[in-house]
């Protein structure tokens, strides 16, 4: 009798079409092979993403579901309550109540997080930082999904989990988290040249913002604005925080996850709590099809911006953050944000990465939060009435007592029914004509990949340029593939620009080909200012912290001085000692601090203050003290020294910049004081730094 086990069918199967292993055709879930794994199926090649593309909805499908029970990307956040005012005039542009009543004052939940970490990673990474807007508006919720920066890695939703995959930890050891420092981010970014513009922006000081408070928000996305004549304009949404825009330099960003990995939230949520409510202007480029036809890029292509100099931002509004959550889980975890949540006055073109993003949101919500009733979890409720015939599912908390629960319906006199011609509030979709064959195809209009990076880097202030070839090189030095590192320079940098190459390229020992250098197009115009963060600075500094360092000995009324004057900025002055014990004054009466040197680090201040008294020998004999002045030099902040202590200058080997004040009161320095911290960093004092110990 014979042990040999028979061969299934499929076994059979399988040793018919048996291939090669390095040979392995992409295939769908089920085995199809796919011809083409970079486009979306498209009606022409700039109509809109069809419902039948399987291929596409079996990618998204199963990316939405890759983590349980987390968001896939945007795990971490901070999320806070308030509240958007409109500007008069909106009516010309849309019929979108929210931004027409200048009258109420609309609801508002906001969250900002970061991409690639887990929830429990840590804040001050190198990332693009969400930055989405829930909408309780009285004609239903309305959702403006956004980043921080203006445009995407990819251009079409097909590419989406991929580039997310190659980003995120690697599979073999899951390292490195809430970081693109490795082989596969950079594989795919060498690989896929339109990442080009977006890596310059990763690389940029906007990826390591100072806090939440001070970042932009973008659509990324080209949207419709529609009025109440049913005429349509495009628009690029913004919001501009009022605070200005700061942000860190890398080695603080470093030092700052090691000593609070919390650093974002703990100020956003002590912002709000202090009654300093950030604030930001909600803004539009809007334009027509005819100015976009004439451009030589293509605004359905989210790789690409408008510069501001071709089409001003026009402010609809402002929006201010005014209330912390009362309970993180039910509201900023359980918080469901979706473009697909639209009003009336607002719609969609077909830009092929937001065609798949009105897919992939709601279906990842359904999944995470694992019920169809997802909008019926407080935080996601709509404020205005609102009726279906929807019924069931699992935790449904409505009371329905209607007895249809279908429509048309003659039991409940036909409630409820659809809108018709009654409500000038109910949802139209533009009437837009399209024509064409069903393609999987990019559009000629989208193969520029480097113009926009060039005029974006071209666009920066010197130490912004310097800051992304060191983040480049910072980052690509984690890269193990030589392989890799080269096509970097070869295939994306050389076409930015030709000395970030070469800077780059010299870290690596890596070779530059000059003639690789190809025949870019004009993006509009060889530069555009508002790109730079130097365009977006402070008018005041609200909620700017100073940490104000103390000895036995020290001066009391200098101490009165400096808290009195940034409680008129609305700034927060904290005394820091050598412990968290109190100091001796020059009197020998007791100052309470309010931490530690040791505890309360320099990377979490905006500036700092040394108070003059009796005491310099025993500041001078303080490591910590001494560490803690040197290392907010390093960081580029503002200092100011009191009488005694203005020696220190020469002590430490400080050079004297507009940053680094001498004074023999507060009041002669807090003028350049404010100056200097509301412009945030002493950007001329880098090249004096590396003389100063680390």
């Amino acid at each position: 009798m014979s042990n040999k086990q028979p061969t299934s069918k499929i076994q059979q199967f399988e040793k018919q079409t048996y291939v090669d292993p390095n040979e392995k055709v992409l295939t769908s879930s089920l085995g199809t092979p796919v011809s083409d794994n970079q486009n979306s199926l498209k009606i022409g090649e700039k109509g809109p993403t069809l419902l039948e593309d399987f291929l596409l909805r079996d990618k998204l499908i199963h990316f939405d579901r890759e983590r349980i029970p987390e968001r896939v990307v945007h795990a971490r956040g901070a999320g806070a309550h308030g509240y958007f005012h409109a500007y008069e005039g909106n009516e010309k542009w849309t019929k979108a109540n929210f931004l027409i009543d200048t009258k109420t004052k609309t609801p508002i939940f906001v969250r900002i997080s970061t991409v690639q970490g887990g929830r429990g990673s840590a804040d001050v990474v190198r990332d693009v930082r969400g930055f989405s807007i829930k909408f309780f508006t009285q004609e239903g919720n309305y959702d403006l999904v956004g980043n921080n920066i203006p445009v995407f890695f990819i251009q079409d939703a097909i590419k989406f989990s991929d580039f997310v995959h190659a980003v995120k930890p690697e599979n073999p050891n899951e390292i490195p988290t809430g970081q693109s420092a490795h082989d596969t981010f950079w594989d795919f970014i060498s690989l896929n040249t339109e990442t080009a513009h977006m890596s310059t922006w990763v690389m940029s000081d906007r990826a390591i913002p100072r806090n939440l408070r001070s970042i932009q928000g973008f659509g990324v996305h080209t949207y419709r604005l529609i009025s109440a004549d049913n005429k349509a304009v495009l628009v690029k949404f913004h919001w501009t925080p009022l605070q200005g825009v700061a942000q860190v330099v890398w080695d603080e960003a470093l030092k700052l996850n090691g000593m609070d990995p919390d650093f974002h939230r703990r100020d956003l949520w002590d912002s709000i709590e202090q009654g300093n409510y950030p604030e930001w202007e909600l803004g539009a480029q809007i334009f027509s099809e005819e100015d976009a036809n004439g451009w030589d890029f293509d605004v359905l292509d989210p790789t690409k911006l408008i510069p501001e100099e071709l089409v001003p931002v026009t402010p609809l509004g402002k929006f201010v953050l005014n209330k912390n959550p009362d309970d993180f889980f039910a509201e900023t975890e359980q918080v469901a944000f979706s473009p697909a949540n639209i009003v009336s006055g607002i719609d969609f073109t077909n830009d092929p990465l937001l065609q798949g993003r009105l897919f992939s949101y709601t279906d990842t919500q359904l999944h995470r939060l694992g019920t169809v009733n997802f909008n019926q979890i407080p935080i996601n409720k709509p404020v205005c009435p609102f009726h279906t015939n929807r019924r069931g599912g699992y935790a449904n908390h409505e009371i329905y007592q209607a007895k249809a629960n279908y429509e048309p319906n003659s039991l409940d006199n036909n409630w409820p029914r659809e809108a018709g011609d009654r409500s000038t509030s109910a949802f139209r979709s533009y009437e837009e004509k399209i024509e064409g064959c069903k393609l999987r195809v990019r559009p000629e209009s989208f193969a520029d990949h480097f113009s926009q990076a060039t005029l974006h880097f071209s666009s920066l202030e010197e130490h912004e340029k310097q800051h992304i070839k060191d983040a480049y090189s910072f980052e690509l030095s984690k890269v193990a593939s030589q392989e890799i590192k080269q096509r970097v320079v070869d295939n994306i940098l050389i076409n930015i620009d030709l000395e970030l190459a070469r800077y780059v390229s010299k870290q690596f020992g890596l070779q530059v080909k000059d003639t690789q250098i190809s025949q870019k197009k004009k993006a509009g115009s060889l530069t555009s200012k508002r790109l730079s963060i130097s365009s977006f600075p402070a008018s005041d500094i609200k909620q700017r912290k100073i940490a104000v360092l103390v000895h036995n000995g020290c001066n009391p009324n200098s101490i009165n001085e400096i808290k009195k004057w940034a409680d008129s900025e609305n700034a927060i002055a904290e005394i820091l000692g050598p412990s968290a014990a109190p100091v001796k004054d020059v009197n020998n009466n007791p100052v309470e601090v309010d931490g530690s040197q040791t505890g309360e680090p320099s990377v979490t201040y905006d500036a700092v203050v040394i108070i003059d008294g009796e005491n310099y020998d025993e500041f001078i004999s303080d490591g910590v003290a001494k560490h803690y002045v040197l290392e907010s030099y390093k960081h580029l902040k503002p200092i100011l020294l009191l009488k005694d202590k203005a020696e220190l200058v020469d002590f430490l080997g400080l050079n004297q910049d507009e940053g680094v004040l001498k004074a023999e009161k507060v009041k002669e320095a807090k003028d350049a004081f404010k100056l200097a911290i509301q412009n945030h960093r002493i950007w001329d004092r880098e090249e004096f730094i590396k003389a100063i110990p680390a």
